[in-house]
């Protein structure tokens, strides 16, 4: 006896969230099929405006491009893996990986909000960033939250001191681990061969 999709919807709702990758431009499709399937599916998207030498238009783009996110059993995931444009699920190994419901809740909440909304660098407390904005641009340090403000700790490694200023999430963009070890490494070396020389 089949189910009927009321009753997978139902089902479903008691499953936890999992990324789907699609292929480039396949996320409407993709979450078509996945509720044409009775799955619960959520591909945000926002509003920007694009301009040409004659005119300027507003257009819809998805927040997380080349994924559309779904509730599902991992253990009966075919029917999801089968959809048209579907990559794969995001996970570790060979098994997918559930992101947690605050988070999926957190989005739904400021795509209902209205306000204005775009794709950002992922960026962590703690991280190294480079300021690309305002008096600090060019400047790179290790991002930090203070009292629900964002500062830039800046350190001179030698000495073992550091400064901070508070900046504004907007001038801050992450720096590849390997790029910031990499100037790290290289800093010293000019004052070693001068020192050398002299």
């Amino acid at each position: 006896m089949a189910e009927s999709s009321g009753e997978r919807t139902a089902e479903l709702a008691a499953h936890r969230w999992y990324a789907v990758q699609v292929r480039s431009n396949y996320e409407r499709v993709t979450a078509v099929h996945l509720r044409d399937r009775g799955y619960e599916e959520f591909s945000p998207s926002y509003q920007v405006q694009r301009r040409w030498s004659d005119r300027t238009k507003t257009m819809e783009q998805f927040l997380f491009p080349g994924y559309v996110f779904t509730r599902l059993n991992p253990q009966d995931r075919l029917l999801v893996v089968t959809t048209p444009g579907v990559v794969g699920l995001v996970g570790f190994g060979k098994s997918p990986t559930p992101i947690p419901d605050q988070e999926i809740e957190n989005i739904r909440k400021m795509v209902a909000s209205g306000l204005l909304m775009k794709p950002w660098p992922f960026l962590e407390v703690g991280q190294r960033v480079l300021i690309e904005q305002g008096p600090l641009a060019g400047v790179e340090g290790i991002l930090e939250e203070v009292k629900g403000k964002f500062r830039l700790i800046v350190s001179i490694a030698l000495l073992h001191r550091s400064v901070s200023a508070e900046i504004d999430r907007t001038w801050v963009r992450p720096i590849k681990p390997q790029a910031s070890k990499q100037r790290l490494e290289n800093g010293p070396v000019p004052f070693e061969r001068e020192r050398k020389n002299s």
